[in-house]
């Protein structure tokens, strides 16, 4: 993919107001650490992730993302009535149907000639529509679109918390299987992208590559089954071990084509964003991208990992806390499970 009229004129995010630690997380499943002789702070010495974030109890998906939309058009003052497109791109949506993009829509008060859809594919979700939302601006379709997600972590990890606790039959290879749903936290995120010939800020939207293994599309899976744990929160099962390698293998592949495609060597990246899953993910991507971590922004310290919303709520606030300059190549290194990956490459003009 290659592009020359769309700009990602702003990112922008929404963080949860409630804090809760890995120790917390360690203090409600003492019984099962006392059970399987498992060490108190295992939980942030594997991952790096010292907290997460959860909103309130009961808050929808498409109500947070609409908060985070408006914030991101007040905040560009972008004439609202230019957007052809609103995608919600989360995993976590308000219903099966409508469309959670359409209460969105609704109370963000876009233009009814605008196309309005749901767009779920893991951890990739946003990263996915915006290149929909890029391909509609490239062949003059639309004029601007808005890509936006809000990911809700606190199911799943208090229903994994009750499962674990709960299950007379519980072996230490369950306890494995559950340990990264322990990882998910909470976050929003919102990327307006346009025609060149509408932004105010010359960020380009360079290209990128897409790329899939989807034989390794068990190694992580999540849903509802009620049945199993007599309720309807969400549980997930993951192969860590064997989805970093799978996943960071996936990674190198994606990264030396994107290289390709926009024409880039390593020493042309200025500043690089990724899916924030945890310390030794981090740690082995960087090692075969051949890229300086000193080049990445994280957040997976203090935010968990925030599903589709990672990357570009990383990005927004790695943005506002300065560590893009005018004239950066910044390198989008998105990674889902399927398995997935989508990275793309982009000017910042910095306006």
């Amino acid at each position: 993919m290659r592009y020359q009229h769309v700009c990602v004129e702003a990112f922008a995010y929404s963080l949860p107001p409630h804090v809760v630690t890995s120790a917390e997380i360690e203090a409600r499943l003492a019984p099962v650490y006392d059970r399987f002789h498992l060490p108190a702070g295992r939980l942030e010495l594997m991952t790096g992730i010292h907290e997460r974030r959860f909103w309130d109890r009961g808050v929808l998906p498409g109500t947070i993302s609409s908060q985070t939309g408006e914030r991101l058009l007040d905040a560009t003052r972008f004439d609202r009535q230019h957007i052809g497109c609103l995608i919600h791109g989360s995993v976590c949506r308000d219903q099966l149907e409508p469309a959670t993009a359409s209460g969105v829509h609704h109370a963000l008060n876009l233009p009814g000639s605008a196309l309005v859809l749901d767009v779920s594919n893991a951890c990739l979700g946003i990263l996915n529509g915006m290149i929909l939302a890029a391909n509609m601006i490239e062949l003059g379709q639309i004029r601007a679109a808005l890509v936006v997600g809000t990911e809700m972590g606190r199911d799943l990890v208090e229903g994994t918390i009750d499962s674990l606790l709960n299950d007379p039959r519980l072996t230490k290879q369950d306890v494995k299987l559950a340990f990264a749903s322990l990882t998910i936290g909470s976050g929003s995120a919102a990327v307006l992208l346009c025609d060149r010939k509408l932004s105010q800020t010359g960020n380009r939207l360079l290209g990128g590559v897409f790329q899939a293994d989807t034989s390794a599309h068990e190694l992580c899976a999540g849903g509802v089954a009620s049945h199993t744990h007599g309720d309807d929160r969400p549980r997930m099962q993951t192969d860590s071990e064997a989805l970093l390698h799978a996943g960071v293998g996936l990674a190198a592949q994606t990264w030396e084509a994107t290289k390709k495609v926009l024409g880039w060597t390593n020493a042309d990246v200025q500043r690089t964003f990724t899916h924030q899953v945890g310390r030794a993910h981090r740690k082995l991507l960087y090692e075969k991208l051949g890229l300086d971590t000193k080049l990445d922004f994280a957040t997976v310290e203090f935010l968990g990992n925030t599903g589709a919303a990672a990357l570009p709520l990383t990005a927004a606030l790695g943005i506002e806390r300065g560590h893009v300059a005018a004239g950066d190549n910044l390198a989008l290194l998105g990674i889902g499970s399927g398995l997935n990956s989508l990275m793309l490459g982009i000017h910042w003009g910095g306006s």
